[in-house]
């Protein structure tokens, strides 16, 4: 095996995932995370440095503020952004999305 190589295969069922918040789905890079949000419920402004974000909301619809820019995201869209900016996710209403965060 390649140094650095996993040879097991992971997976994730994510409706078997309760609760709100955040939760790391797997150990190690790239980092993914599970975000649930309850309709009204807002992350405060963070940055994720040296890091791509790939954002897919699975169910419902959050609103990204990206530094100065705002994107609009419902259930089924993709976003890729770069973790250098201010990042605040709020749900319009009870929402899941599946983040990436990739060394950049």
């Amino acid at each position: 095996m390649t140094e650095g190589v996993r040879s097991a295969t992971e997976s994730v069922h994510l409706p078997d995932l309760e609760g709100d918040g955040r939760g790391v789905l797997f150990e190690g890079e790239p980092k993914t995370v599970r975000l649930a949000l309850d309709a009204g419920d807002r992350v405060p402004p963070h940055q994720h440095p040296d890091r791509e974000i790939v954002c897919y909301v699975v169910e419902g619809e959050l609103e990204v503020a990206l530094g100065e820019e705002t994107v609009e995201l419902v259930a089924g869209d993709v976003a890729r952004f770069s973790g250098d900016r201010d990042i605040s996710p709020e749900a319009r209403e009870d929402s899941v999305a599946l983040l990436v965060l990739a060394e950049g």
